[in-house]
């Protein structure tokens, strides 16, 4: 046997051992993402684009219910609420209230199915919606999210989601425009 068809052998076994642990990796952090039933931490987002001089800044707090519910309350700079239950959304802002299917608003589903299948540990859902590309070391990790959809992926590149054991640190996404939205979690507000 070739040195070179060796090597390429040895290469071929190694990068798919590598995909198997990654895999492996991916299947425990979900497992371990299931065993949360219930979630409430404080968030602080920033909103970047060319087209504003500086970043947007909201904060608030999110609530997140096993297996579908995941609650938004903007605190800063304005009182806003976003739910998400069932397949359907709801807002509420400035006293008024607004119902949409998730499915009718296509923009929004990888920020939001993204965070609610993560904590979920859902793969099959996240699989359904993105392509996965999976790093971790020790206790970190990283998921990087890429809109299947072709009409989701021309506005939305890539939707990262970065943690820590079980716990979501930050999700960035990133618009095909450039813009880029960046939500840092912060600490557990329930006792």
């Amino acid at each position: 046997m070739s040195h070179r068809i060796l090597v390429s052998l040895l290469c071929s076994w190694l990068a798919g051992s590598t995909a198997a642990a990654a895999t492996d990796d991916l299947d425990q952090l979900m497992a371990r993402l299931r065993q949360r039933q219930h979630g409430h931490v404080s968030y602080t987002e920033l909103f970047m684009s060319t087209a504003l001089d500086r970043p947007l800044a909201s904060a608030g707090e999110l609530y997140y219910d096993a297996p579908d519910r995941l609650e938004k309350r903007t605190t800063s700079p304005k009182d806003e609420r976003m739910v998400l239950e069932k397949g359907q959304l709801s807002f509420e802002r400035r006293h008024k209230q607004y119902h949409v299917a998730l499915a009718d608003v296509p923009q929004a589903t990888p920020y939001i199915e993204g965070i609610r299948a993560t904590l979920a540990g859902d793969r099959p859902a996240l699989e359904r919606v993105f392509r996965i590309a999976f790093d971790s070391s020790v206790d970190q990790w990283t998921l990087r999210l890429t809109p299947l959809d072709a009409r989701v992926a021309a506005e939305v590149a890539t939707v990262r989601i970065d943690g820590s054991s079980d716990v979501i640190k930050t999700v960035t996404v990133q618009l095909v425009n450039g813009d880029r939205s960046v939500t840092t979690l912060g600490s557990n507000l329930d006792p």
